[in-house]
């Protein structure tokens, strides 16, 4: 009886030893460097610690974590009818973080859910006021439109939105067509235009060409010539190539003003 009674009165030290010691280390709390602690006391919001070692009173005080680096959110592909009455599916990335930890843990329940649901209700909506082709071809737009709305609205959460981008644009087959049409028949306008602009072009030249050969006859005679030139260079054993004589009436004309047998003095009688 007398040993029972003595190892009894060793082990109650030991129970309040180890129950002291267990006390005092749940007192201190380790936060890292991107970690902040959001201190309730008797449930009333105290103060935000970090980093660091700090102090937590057990039943008197709790605390909550929270990481302050950038989330990576993916958003779930969405169903948007465009302005113009087209329905594609729609998936984006967002990035963001708590920059005030208690209005993260005090405004809103779960502000990581909470975020992911604001998303997706504001890309359906920015969305929806465009129309297929801005979606397609002005992406950065539609990205800073939105990241601008959920900024605005994630500020009471403490929360600070600093990207959105949008990742596919999914259409169905018959708009896939569609489109590939459409584009095909800009390019066949594209080619019509150029063409008739070059003929356009062309046929000025070719004015001012007439314009010139008009004030010269014999530009136009060298321009015959050269042609001759040009076919007798493809090996014909054989050129029919007629010539108008309107076309030497120049060479002559100007020949004979230009004969001093032909001059009016040239002719008078003798004596």
């Amino acid at each position: 009886m007398m040993e029972f009674l003595l190892d009894t009165g060793m082990l109650m030290p030991l129970a309040i030893i180890s129950v002291v010691l267990l006390f005092a280390f749940s007192l201190f709390r380790v936060l890292r460097e991107y970690e902040r602690g959001v201190i309730f006391f008797l449930g009333r919001f105290e103060k935000v610690k970090g980093p660091g070692l700090i102090i937590v009173i057990p039943i008197i005080q709790q605390m909550v974590r929270v990481d302050l680096r950038t989330v990576v959110m993916d958003v779930p592909s969405q169903d948007v009818i465009s302005r113009d009455n087209v329905s594609v599916r729609v998936n984006a990335v967002i990035y963001f973080r708590v920059v005030d930890p208690q209005k993260a843990i005090i405004n809103v329940e779960n502000f990581l859910q909470a975020t992911s649901q604001l998303a997706q209700t504001t890309l359906r909506s920015v969305l929806g006021q465009h129309e297929l082709d801005e979606m397609l071809a002005n992406r950065d737009m539609l990205n800073t439109d939105i990241q601008a709305i959920l900024d605005a609205r994630t500020d009471g959460w403490g929360i600070k939105v600093s990207n959105v981008e949008i990742k596919h644009v999914d259409l169905n087959e018959t708009m896939i067509r569609a489109i590939a049409r459409q584009a095909e028949a800009e390019r066949t306008r594209r080619a019509k235009v150029i063409h008739a602009s070059g003929e356009m072009e062309a046929s000025h030249k070719l004015v001012e060409a007439a314009n010139t050969l008009a004030v010269e006859p014999n530009a136009i005679l060298l321009r015959y010539l050269q042609t001759l030139t040009e076919i007798a260079g493809e090996k014909n054993s054989t050129i029919l190539f007629p010539m108008p004589m309107e076309l030497m009436e120049g060479v002559f004309s100007k020949r004979t003003h230009h004969d001093p047998k032909n001059t009016p003095e040239s002719k008078k009688p003798d004596g």
